[in-house]
Protein backbone atom coordinates (compact mmCIF):
# COMPACT_ATOMS: atom_id res chain seq x y z
CA UNK A 1 0.00 0.00 0.00
CA UNK A 2 1.55 3.69 -1.34
CA UNK A 3 -0.90 5.70 0.24
CA UNK A 4 -1.83 4.93 4.03
CA UNK A 5 -3.59 8.46 5.19
CA UNK A 6 -4.23 11.98 4.53
CA UNK A 7 -5.15 15.12 6.63
CA UNK A 8 -8.32 16.86 4.64
CA UNK A 9 -8.56 20.75 4.42
CA UNK A 10 -11.68 22.21 3.46
CA UNK A 11 -12.16 25.87 2.66
CA UNK A 12 -14.09 28.50 0.62
CA UNK A 13 -12.26 29.77 -2.72
CA UNK A 14 -10.17 32.90 -1.84
CA UNK A 15 -11.23 34.63 -5.16
CA UNK A 16 -15.08 34.60 -4.10
CA UNK A 17 -16.08 33.59 -0.71
CA UNK A 18 -19.48 33.92 -1.97
CA UNK A 19 -18.87 30.72 -4.41
CA UNK A 20 -21.77 27.87 -3.15
CA UNK A 21 -18.91 25.25 -3.80
CA UNK A 22 -15.83 24.65 -1.61
CA UNK A 23 -12.47 23.23 -2.29
CA UNK A 24 -10.34 20.33 -0.57
CA UNK A 25 -7.15 19.76 -0.48
CA UNK A 26 -5.98 16.52 1.24
CA UNK A 27 -2.26 16.43 2.91
CA UNK A 28 -1.11 12.74 2.10
CA UNK A 29 1.25 10.80 4.97
CA UNK A 30 3.48 9.75 1.86
CA UNK A 31 4.80 10.97 -1.17
CA UNK A 32 2.75 9.50 -4.03
CA UNK A 33 4.65 11.28 -6.80
CA UNK A 34 5.93 7.67 -8.11
CA UNK A 35 2.64 6.00 -9.12
CA UNK A 36 1.50 9.60 -11.06
CA UNK A 37 2.59 8.24 -14.25
CA UNK A 38 0.70 5.29 -14.06
CA UNK A 39 -2.49 7.11 -12.71
CA UNK A 40 -2.01 8.91 -15.65
CA UNK A 41 -2.53 6.16 -17.82
CA UNK A 42 -5.34 4.58 -16.33
CA UNK A 43 -7.26 7.56 -15.48
CA UNK A 44 -6.38 9.49 -18.27
CA UNK A 45 -5.57 12.30 -16.94
CA UNK A 46 -5.65 15.84 -19.13
CA UNK A 47 -2.01 17.15 -18.27
CA UNK A 48 0.82 15.25 -16.58
CA UNK A 49 3.72 17.32 -15.49
CA UNK A 50 6.87 15.43 -15.00
CA UNK A 51 9.04 18.17 -12.37
CA UNK A 52 7.90 18.70 -10.29
CA UNK A 53 5.71 16.17 -10.36
CA UNK A 54 1.92 16.90 -10.78
CA UNK A 55 -1.47 14.67 -12.59
CA UNK A 56 -4.55 17.06 -13.16
CA UNK A 57 -7.76 15.05 -14.16
CA UNK A 58 -10.93 16.30 -15.42
CA UNK A 59 -13.54 13.85 -13.75
CA UNK A 60 -17.37 14.61 -13.40
CA UNK A 61 -16.89 18.26 -14.10
CA UNK A 62 -14.44 18.39 -10.99
CA UNK A 63 -11.01 19.85 -11.89
CA UNK A 64 -8.58 17.37 -9.34
CA UNK A 65 -4.68 17.65 -9.02
CA UNK A 66 -2.51 15.25 -7.29
CA UNK A 67 0.80 16.45 -6.31
CA UNK A 68 3.93 14.49 -4.50
CA UNK A 69 1.97 14.78 -1.12
CA UNK A 70 -1.35 16.85 -1.26
CA UNK A 71 -4.23 16.62 -3.60
CA UNK A 72 -6.53 19.34 -4.60
CA UNK A 73 -10.51 19.32 -5.08
CA UNK A 74 -12.12 21.93 -6.91
CA UNK A 75 -15.86 22.72 -6.62
CA UNK A 76 -17.60 20.29 -4.17
CA UNK A 77 -20.82 20.32 -2.50
CA UNK A 78 -19.65 19.31 0.59
CA UNK A 79 -17.03 17.65 2.70
CA UNK A 80 -19.09 14.42 2.37
CA UNK A 81 -18.32 14.98 -1.88
CA UNK A 82 -14.88 15.45 -1.10
CA UNK A 83 -14.52 12.56 1.54
CA UNK A 84 -16.13 10.03 -1.31
CA UNK A 85 -13.55 11.25 -4.22
CA UNK A 86 -10.62 11.20 -1.65
CA UNK A 87 -11.20 7.71 -0.79
CA UNK A 88 -12.24 6.77 -4.29
CA UNK A 89 -8.20 8.46 -5.14
CA UNK A 90 -6.61 6.81 -2.33
CA UNK A 91 -8.37 3.33 -3.81
CA UNK A 92 -7.10 4.05 -7.37
CA UNK A 93 -3.63 5.17 -6.33
CA UNK A 94 -3.01 2.01 -4.01
CA UNK A 95 -4.54 -0.83 -7.02
CA UNK A 96 -2.45 0.82 -9.85
CA UNK A 97 0.63 1.13 -7.39
CA UNK A 98 -0.32 -2.53 -6.62
CA UNK A 99 -0.08 -3.57 -10.02
CA UNK A 100 1.99 -0.87 -11.44
CA UNK A 101 4.64 -3.95 -13.11
CA UNK A 102 1.41 -4.48 -15.45
CA UNK A 103 1.34 -1.02 -16.52
CA UNK A 104 2.90 1.17 -18.95
CA UNK A 105 3.47 4.55 -17.61
CA UNK A 106 2.38 7.71 -19.44
CA UNK A 107 4.14 11.06 -19.16
CA UNK A 108 1.50 12.55 -22.12
CA UNK A 109 -2.23 13.81 -21.76
CA UNK A 110 -4.27 11.51 -23.67
CA UNK A 111 -6.72 12.48 -26.51
CA UNK A 112 -9.88 13.97 -25.42
CA UNK A 113 -12.75 13.99 -26.88
CA UNK A 114 -13.21 17.36 -29.42
CA UNK A 115 -16.19 19.56 -28.80
CA UNK A 116 -17.04 20.21 -32.47
CA UNK A 117 -16.67 16.94 -33.36
CA UNK A 118 -19.85 16.17 -30.64
CA UNK A 119 -21.87 19.03 -31.40
CA UNK A 120 -22.02 17.96 -35.77
CA UNK A 121 -23.21 14.75 -33.89
CA UNK A 122 -25.87 16.35 -32.04
CA UNK A 123 -29.50 17.39 -33.55
CA UNK A 124 -28.56 21.00 -33.05
CA UNK A 125 -32.82 21.74 -31.93
CA UNK A 126 -31.48 23.43 -28.68
CA UNK A 127 -34.47 22.10 -27.09
CA UNK A 128 -33.03 22.23 -23.49
CA UNK A 129 -34.25 18.61 -22.53
CA UNK A 130 -30.58 18.16 -21.85
CA UNK A 131 -30.67 20.79 -18.78
CA UNK A 132 -28.33 22.74 -20.97
CA UNK A 133 -29.32 26.25 -22.78
CA UNK A 134 -28.26 24.85 -26.43
CA UNK A 135 -26.89 22.20 -27.94
CA UNK A 136 -23.64 23.60 -27.98
CA UNK A 137 -23.24 23.74 -24.09
CA UNK A 138 -24.01 20.44 -24.24
CA UNK A 139 -20.74 19.24 -26.64
CA UNK A 140 -18.75 21.18 -24.01
CA UNK A 141 -20.09 19.53 -21.25
CA UNK A 142 -20.19 15.98 -22.83
CA UNK A 143 -16.21 16.32 -23.68
CA UNK A 144 -15.68 17.42 -20.42
CA UNK A 145 -17.54 13.99 -19.45
CA UNK A 146 -20.21 15.76 -17.57
CA UNK A 147 -23.34 14.50 -20.01
CA UNK A 148 -23.37 11.54 -22.03
CA UNK A 149 -25.03 9.85 -24.95
CA UNK A 150 -28.03 9.04 -22.94
CA UNK A 151 -28.72 12.89 -21.57
CA UNK A 152 -29.84 13.85 -25.09
CA UNK A 153 -33.09 12.58 -25.89
CA UNK A 154 -33.40 13.62 -29.64
CA UNK A 155 -30.26 11.81 -29.98
CA UNK A 156 -31.32 9.01 -33.12
CA UNK A 157 -30.49 6.07 -34.16
CA UNK A 158 -27.10 6.54 -36.77
CA UNK A 159 -25.98 9.72 -34.66
CA UNK A 160 -26.78 8.20 -31.52
CA UNK A 161 -24.29 5.15 -32.06
CA UNK A 162 -21.88 7.39 -33.56
CA UNK A 163 -21.84 9.37 -30.57
CA UNK A 164 -21.86 6.43 -28.52
CA UNK A 165 -18.67 4.95 -30.49
CA UNK A 166 -16.78 8.41 -30.81
CA UNK A 167 -17.48 9.09 -26.71
CA UNK A 168 -16.60 5.30 -26.16
CA UNK A 169 -12.89 6.14 -27.14
CA UNK A 170 -12.48 8.06 -23.91
CA UNK A 171 -12.11 7.49 -20.01
CA UNK A 172 -14.58 9.25 -18.13
CA UNK A 173 -15.97 7.29 -15.05
CA UNK A 174 -14.75 7.72 -11.44
CA UNK A 175 -16.01 4.03 -10.26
Amino acid sequence: MLLEGYEKEMFLPKCNPNFQSVHCVAHLDQDISEVLPYLNTELGGSDYVKSPPSLTLRIHGKLITLHAREIYVNALKDEVEAEAIIEWLKKEINDTWSKRAEIEPTYEPPATPQMMKILKLLPKTNCRKCGEPTCTVFALRAAEGIKGVEDCPELKDEKKAALEEYLGRFHFEMQ
